[in-house]
């Protein structure tokens, strides 16, 4: 019975008219050969509207909301219709009266089809062009008049209060974001224009909207003339560099801008929107995803520990891990907020499916780790626990070694200790050649985790990454307060250049690198080109849309250098399966060797700060003084 409901019988009505008339010429005028009485004409007329309705009512083409209807509410149709006249094909031949003939059969069923149609389709247009003040509104709201007894009110014109809008790509995407627009009363966009760089597709029209050339001056007059403001991209895999000129272009033409998130195979699912320019998307490279099959094969089933589990980066590795189906997910840390975060998304989102424990301790504290390792026998550490803020540790210097160093080495011990399998450390770019004491103890850890590999049980590597967006302490964060604050916003230096990534990036990175690794492998990422923090600064001064933020150079902080580096300086740099990764084979120093530095941090610890810096200078032979680094800059 649920067929027969929310039919239209206004339509109904309306088709049967149709037939009426379009049965009265093919059965009762036009005779031909094969002439019927009355009888047969009737009975003639009867059979075919039973089965003409009959199979229509069968597709639900009743149901359907016409103004609204698109190519497959049409295909539906033909075929309902189609279907109907081979039956009445069939039964015309059972007939007790004499038949008719194929040909005026075949007719009858098309011409009435054909004016069907043709009645939907006026429909359609009449309630696109109701809202026009012109003639072809005119007719159009009288033909509304006609069809729906003044029922239905024409959709509103683009001049309606609508913001106006020009879609930069005349694609699948972009004509299916016009469409849906264009089809949805309760859309604030009109569009206006489609833009797009095809010379085959400029100067036609697609559903009404022109397509305009793009990077054009003519095309930006026009679209200053017809009142649009805003450009939408809805390019699929847009190259970083197109993306970077048309941002550039129309935003210095005073447009604002928006992209269209359309569901892929990837986020299926997910809402259709437009939305503003993310952060990641201001440094115009397109996001990598590094993850493979080795890397989802080699975590599940797997007892995995994350120590720093609450931080930025160990609460996504939290979530990378979460979603591979480990044994057990031992998420540690010192800062219980963090970890409680984590740990409260992750059981909202897994419930009882995933084995998970929180473990509140620190590194330092090593009886407290040990306890950890008896109750749980880990078989993965992922160690992103660190004190990672430059200028705080240039003033703890203590602290920065106690935590970094000697907490690495208490988990490294551990591990030994109880069988481990895998040890990842996370590393920094400002482990390379650093300047401060924070990437002194990093690359300290690195020689850790590399001497250990040496003659340890547990196979080791770790993974250097630049700066993370997003994260708590960036850049980022930083710049949003200040400019909802009104500003300054506030840069050390404008000729500071660093490399970026995402934290999933850099999760993704630690994971795989930590699949494929031997043993001793310092791994890093080939990051593309670095950003000008300057640029970045004045990117998103531009998105905010806040006029007068004034941008300020404080000057370089305590430990901080102009440029960031991925690379040792070695020539020995491997490839891995992954084009994006690579190998850097830097020589692991002896067991020997690593304990005479540790005991000259740990005398060093007990002295203060700048016997602490001291020490450092001593055992990290690439450690040097920002103002040698950055002198050498022009």
């Amino acid at each position: 019975m649920n067929r027969f409901l929310n039919i239209s019988f206004s339509l109904i009505t309306y088709d049967a008219i149709i037939y009426l008339v379009v049965a009265s010429l093919m059965l009762a005028f036009y005779q031909g050969a094969g002439r019927l009485d009355n009888y047969g004409i009737i009975l003639h007329s009867v059979v075919a509207a039973i089965i003409i309705f009959g199979s229509r009512l069968m597709w639900n083409i009743y149901r359907q909301i016409w103004r609204y209807g698109g190519i497959q509410c049409y295909i539906r149709l033909l075929l309902a219709d189609g279907i109907a006249m081979f039956l009445y094909l069939a039964v015309d031949k059972l007939l007790i009266v004499p038949s008719i003939s194929a040909a005026k059969l075949i007719a009858l069923c098309c011409t009435n089809t054909l004016c069907v149609l043709t009645i939907r389709m006026v429909y359609r247009y009449a309630y696109k062009c109701g809202g026009r003040n012109d003639k072809r509104g005119e007719v159009s709201r009288l033909l509304l008049q006609i069809f729906t007894r003044g029922k239905v009110v024409a959709e509103p014109t683009p001049e309606s209060g609508k913001i106006k809008i020009a879609i930069v790509g005349a694609g699948s995407v972009g004509v299916s974001l016009a469409e849906e627009l264009r089809e949805n009363p309760s859309s604030k966009y009109a569009p206006m224009y489609f833009i797009d760089n095809k010379k085959n597709k400029v100067g036609r029209t697609i559903h009404g909207l022109e397509v305009k050339a793009e990077d054009s001056n003519d095309t930006l007059a026009e679209m200053r003339e017809a009142g649009i403001n805003l450009v939408v991209m809805a390019i699929p895999n847009m190259a970083a560099e197109r993306r970077k000129e048309l941002y550039n272009f129309y935003q210095n033409n005073g447009f604002k801008l928006k992209i269209y998130d359309y569901p892929t195979v990837q986020n299926a699912g997910n809402k259709r929107v437009l939305r503003s320019f993310e952060i990641e998307e201001l440094l115009f490279r397109k996001a990598m995803n590094v993850l493979d099959d080795n890397t989802y094969n080699y975590y599940p089933n797997k007892v995995v520990m994350i120590t720093g589990g609450g931080g930025s980066i160990g609460s996504e590795l939290c979530r990378q891990i979460a979603a591979m189906s480990p044994k057990k997910l031992i998420i540690l840390d010192v800062y219980e907020n963090g970890a409680y975060d984590i740990q409260q998304e992750l059981c909202i989102k897994y419930k009882q499916i995933l084995n998970m424990v929180v473990e509140i301790v620190s590194i330092t504290n090593k009886e407290g780790l040990e306890k950890v390792f008896v109750e749980h026998k880990p078989q993965i550490i992922i160690h992103a626990a660190a004190h990672k803020h430059v200028p705080l540790m240039e003033r703890n210097c203590i602290e920065a070694v106690e935590n970094n160093v000697f907490g690495t080495l208490n988990v490294v011990e551990l591990c030994e200790q109880y069988n481990a399998e895998r040890f990842m450390m996370v590393s920094t770019d400002k482990a390379v050649n650093p300047t401060n004491v924070m990437g002194a103890t990093k690359r300290m850890c690195e020689m850790i985790v590399q001497s250990y590999s040496t003659f340890g049980k547990v196979k080791y590597s770790a993974t250097r990454f630049g700066n993370v967006l997003g994260s708590a302490g960036s850049v980022i964060p930083l710049f949003k307060k200040q400019i909802a604050s009104g500003g300054p916003i506030t840069i050390t230096d404008k000729r500071i250049i660093r490399y970026f990534m995402t934290i999933p990036e850099a999760s993704q990175l630690v994971l795989q690198s930590g699949a494929m690794a031997q043993n001793g492998e310092l791994f890093v990422l080939d990051m593309g080109e670095p950003v000008r923090i300057l640029d970045l600064a004045e990117n998103m001064i531009k998105l905010s849309g806040v006029d007068g933020i004034e941008i300020v150079e404080t000057g370089l902080r305590p430990g901080e250098k102009l440029y960031e580096e991925l690379l040792m300086d070695s020539a020995d740099l491997s490839k891995t399966s992954n084009e994006k990764i690579f190998i850097e084979q830097d020589e692991a120093i002896p067991f020997e060797e690593l304990n005479t530095k540790l005991d000259v941090l740990r005398r060093a610890c007990t002295a203060d700060d700048n016997a602490v810096r001291e020490a450092l200078h001593k055992v990290v032979s690439t450690y040097k003084t920002p103002d040698e680094v950055n002198g050498q800059i022009d």
